[in-house]
């Protein structure tokens, strides 16, 4: 009997010798497995640089609220594959799939793939498709994997919904080195008569989508002209054309998740036919839950390294944009309780070191750069990232795990911290496993 450790090992091992963005081998193997896409609930199909995770959660929630079956598909993982594939149980409540079931899911795809070269991506998409045309739920909220035209979920011809959250550069090796070719890319999941909700972009990203809509006929609902969200009092307004909503600000701490909440409410209030009512927005935004995402770290191993009085903090933030909004989090967090804030960083190679820790000058005390374990791509190495943090005016040396970072933060300074892990969402899911005891799947 396999374990899913090992059959995810044997998946990789049938990536392509050379890589290509294409649709062709995902279709091959679905058709092979009888076209599970096309067996789908209604799908919510979600593209975008930053955000998508947290629209997707904050949709689920909604969604559930409603008293609606919800199945989830993101990526990465943090800790175990499992998350990746969330499927609606009797309770209403979507729960990761369980290793039994994982196990025949992957065997039983790989089976009919026979050996045939395809990407991990692509055949984990395959088998998430399986499993969630074999239970029954109401709606697939399906995030993007890598950009959105040529990704292995805009197999899905005819989703009920398209979200495209904040574009941002990113994976510009993949999806190209500006940002008009990457907002080329997210926009490549619009259909043809499908409704898209639009969140807050910069213009080029605002005019990329417009062309595609009109090109493929996609009605669109655009932050700023047909909705926008703000905080006003400590509670969230949302407002368009029909309504005015007063509600609680989103579970998910900082500004930039009240963009992503007033995207879930737009793309909510489209699904109609799934009954979603201003109560079941309300419950959404206080139940969602998003690890990784400015999530407070308390008693475990990683917080007990700590002064009394201190905080740990985790973010999966690894581009630019994103240590922006999670600069303006921690400036806000400074602003009502300060602490000497410290960021512990570990990124992966081909992202911008330079460009994320810059938003932290002026803000930050001191950085120490960590090695990011579980990424399948090089990374950037500990002291050269710590250079480049000397580069851009911060404080900065290395350490050889998490742990020693901490230890020497604490060390350096005796009083109450404020601390950030960040960088890398594979190095979020390392501290989560530390933190649970557990070791954690690679990605």
């Amino acid at each position: 009997m396999y374990t899913s450790d090992e059959l995810l090992t044997e998946l990789k091992a049938l990536h392509p010798r050379r890589m290509d963005l294409s649709l062709g081998r995902i279709e091959a193997l679905l058709a092979k497995l009888g076209n599970p896409q096309h067996r789908l609930p209604p799908v919510i199909h979600i593209a975008g640089t930053n955000g998508k995770g947290s629209t997707a959660a904050l949709l689920k929630a909604m969604l559930q609220a409603a008293g609606k079956r919800i199945h989830v598909y993101t990526s990465p993982h943090l800790v175990r594959f499992h998350e990746r594939i969330e499927l609606a149980g009797a309770d209403g409540k979507a729960r990761p799939i369980g290793e039994t079931e994982l196990v025949e899911l992957l065997e039983r795809t790989r089976r009919v793939n026979d050996g045939g070269p395809v990407t991990f991506f692509e055949i984990t998409t395959a088998a998430a498709f399986q499993a969630f045309a074999e239970h029954p739920a109401d709606a697939v909220v399906l995030e993007v994997g890598l950009g959105g035209r040529l990704d292995a979920t805009n197999v899905v011809a005819r989703p009920a919904l398209t979200v495209i959250t904040p574009v941002a550069l990113d994976h510009a090796d993949w999806l190209g080195d500006s940002i008009a070719l990457i907002a080329r890319e997210k926009a490549g999941i619009l259909k043809p008569g499908v409704r898209a909700v639009i969140a807050r972009q910069p213009e080029e990203v605002l005019g990329v989508i417009r062309s595609q809509a009109r090109s493929v006929q996609a009605p669109l609902t655009v932050w700023g002209e047909d909705y926008e969200a703000f905080e006003q009092r400590g509670r969230l307004v949302y407002q368009s054309a029909q309504r005015l909503m007063d509600l609680p600000l989103p579970a998910l701490m900082g500004q930039h998740q009240v963009a992503n909440a007033g995207a879930a409410i737009a793309a909510a209030l489209q699904l109609k036919e799934l009954g979603v009512t201003d109560a079941s927005v309300e419950r959404g935004l206080v139940d969602v839950s998003w690890p990784a995402r400015m999530q407070r770290l308390d008693n475990g191993p990683l917080s007990r390294l700590l002064a009394p009085g201190s905080e740990l903090w985790l973010d999966g933030a690894h581009n630019p944009a994103g240590a922006e909004a999670i600069a303006q989090t921690l400036a806000e967090l400074e602003e009502r309780a300060p602490k000497p804030v410290c960021l512990i960083v570990g990124m992966m190679g081909k992202k911008d070191a330079a460009g994320f820790l810059a938003h932290f000058r002026g803000l930050v005390r001191r950085v120490v750069t960590v090695p990011n374990p579980g990424s399948h791509e090089a990374t950037h190495e500990p002291a050269a990232l710590a250079k480049v943090a000397v580069s851009v005016g911060l404080a900065a040396d290395a350490a050889p795990d998490v742990e020693a970072a901490l230890t020497r933060l604490q060390k350096v300074d005796g009083r109450p911290l404020r601390i950030l892990i960040c960088g890398s969402l594979y190095l979020a899911g390392q501290v989560l496993a530390l933190q649970e005891g557990v070791q954690a799947q690679t990605n």
